[in-house]
């Protein structure tokens, strides 16, 4: 259960929902509000599965290639650490609003807003090394997928209760829980490897 737990925190801290918010609202504004909430839910059903196809082909993929546990788990560590270390100190490039008139489809929003590389990566990642908890990974996914789809669908009220420094100020908070886990992923990789 706690490994669930964790696994939930850690999907939905890489997915960055209210980081994600000023970005998703600046590409569906010039959309109404009942076609943006379609085209948002839209676009987070072809993420989950692509999610979903890569937490399937995860564990195959990375026995194909013989990686060991700890191997996966310093390399995830490694990975979530560089993500953790952007979402604190962003680049310029990440700060700039894409505010295209065409309507999203697939790219940007599924496609690398939501099952970004990373998520696709740490995914990847887990179904190697929880092999025989794949149920509880599924659950994970869907929990958190489903907390990141709440957060996007109440974009207006969290950008008018938090406000953009608020918004800003919680995506840092995240990025710091999420340097936490990471070091904590790479230093029981580094244990089981010592041990081995």
């Amino acid at each position: 259960m706690s490994q669930m737990i964790s696994t939930t925190i850690l999907l939905v801290l890489i997915m960055d929902p209210l980081g994600n918010l000023p970005i998703v609202m600046s590409i569906l504004k010039n959309l109404s509000t009942k076609r943006r909430n379609f085209v948002l839910l839209r676009e987070m059903m072809i993420a989950l599965i692509i999610m979903i196809l890569f937490l399937l082909a995860g564990e195959k993929t990375l026995s194909i290639l013989a990686l060991k546990a700890e191997t996966v788990s310093i390399a995830g560590g490694i990975i979530l650490f560089l993500i953790a270390i952007k979402m604190i100190f962003p680049e310029e490039d990440d700060k700039k609003k894409k505010n295209d008139t065409i309507e999203p489809f697939l790219v940007p929003l599924a496609i690398p807003l939501i099952a970004g590389p990373s998520l696709l990566a740490t995914l990847m990642l887990l179904s190697h090394q929880y092999v025989n908890q794949q149920f509880s990974l599924f659950i994970s996914l869907f929990i958190s997928w489903g907390i990141t789809l709440t957060i996007l669908m109440l974009s207006n009220l969290f950008l008018k209760i938090l406000g953009p420094r608020g918004v800003i100020a919680l995506e840092r908070l995240m990025g710091l829980i999420l340097i936490m886990l990471s070091t904590q992923m790479f230093l029981d990789g580094i244990t089981k490897w010592c041990k081995s």
